[in-house]
């Protein structure tokens, strides 16, 4: 059948259509079944909760639930393989976190690589790591803290809780900056550390802000500063430890994860639902009841960020020698 070359190229531009608008319909259309967003902590931690808020509010604007699945083992390696091995058709998204970046070079061997094998959806929060003090301790900012610390070699024990978690390598990162005899001590938590620094002893802490502000506000610790880029807006007054020390800065953060090869227009879509609500007034709000800050991103940026903290932190776990516990 011979067609006239207008209506040819007419029907030729239709079908070339047809994938893309398949594809966005697809996306569209997502989910029809519950989803599962796997975490590689234990139910009840805050890490947990987080996960439920956004779980709770992708539930609410896509009309299917996403589910909360605890994986537990290998310092959340055995949550993210899951995803890794999982379909990539968006039904089952992993909560990334710094323990990816740092997971990267802490272990040997992996099954996965976790830049190249997990798809980034979106940021979601960052959390601030906090420098505190026994309020009885003579040094009351950084540099008096690293002038004594260096005037008393080995007097200064510093403590973090979970040998290879952010706040460990923070705290290594800061005594290899300022250099000196400081010893660090690991806890099995941040808890037993702060009740430790409260009794005086140990004299520093690294610590998750919302463990240490409980300590903070009734004048049981004083924080010296925070480990973010930028200041804290639970604590407007502490400054950051890059404003004594060029070039610090240690975050702890959560993300979303999917397998590689999740369509972009599902990623597009989750993307935008969550940015959503991290600009929601009532979800900041429950964020802020725990100590995270809203994180927003595109895919290529929260992409590019892992990249950035996967690189920066292999060369301070080499340098501490740490092994996985």
């Amino acid at each position: 059948m011979n067609l006239p070359r207008r209506r040819f190229l007419h029907l030729a531009a239709g079908a070339a259509a047809l994938p893309a608008l398949s594809r966005f319909a697809w996306g569209q259309s997502y989910p029809t079944r519950p989803v599962r967003i796997f975490v590689g902590f234990p139910a009840g931690s805050g890490i947990d909760r987080d996960a439920h808020i956004v779980g709770e509010w992708l539930a609410a604007r896509l009309g299917q639930s996403f589910d909360v699945e605890n994986r537990l083992g290998a310092g959340t390696n055995i949550a993210t393989e899951a995803v890794v091995r999982a379909p990539p058709d968006g039904y089952t998204l992993l909560l990334a976190n710094t323990a990816n970046a740092i997971n990267a070079t802490l272990y040997d061997r992996l099954n996965f690589n976790f830049v190249r094998d997990i798809a980034p959806v979106a940021g979601l929060v960052s959390v601030p790591i906090v420098m505190v003090v026994n309020p009885s301790f003579p040094a009351k900012t950084v540099p008096e803290l690293i002038a004594y610390a260096k005037a008393n070699p080995g007097k200064v024990a510093m403590a973090s809780p979970f040998s290879g978690t952010l706040p460990h390598l923070a705290a290594a990162l800061f005594k290899m900056t300022i250099g000196g005899d400081v010893p660090h001590v690991t806890y099995p938590g941040d808890v037993p550390a702060l009740n430790d620094l409260v009794a005086g002893k140990v004299q520093l802490q690294f610590s998750g802000l919302g463990a240490a502000m409980k300590y903070i506000k009734p004048g049981k610790l004083r924080a010296l500063a925070v480990t973010t880029a930028t200041r804290t807006e639970f604590l407007p007054d502490v400054p950051t430890v890059g404003d004594f020390l060029p070039g610090y800065a240690a975050t702890s953060w959560l993300g979303i994860g999917a397998p590689k090869s999740i369509p972009v227009e599902i990623v597009e879509r989750l993307n935008k639902e969550i940015n959503a609500g991290l600009a929601d007034a009532s979800l900041k709000a429950q964020f802020a009841e725990l100590g995270p800050v809203p994180m927003p991103m595109t895919s290529t940026e929260f992409g590019k960020f892992v990249a950035a903290e996967t690189e920066k932190w292999g060369p301070v776990v080499k340098a501490v020698g740490i092994k996985p516990q």
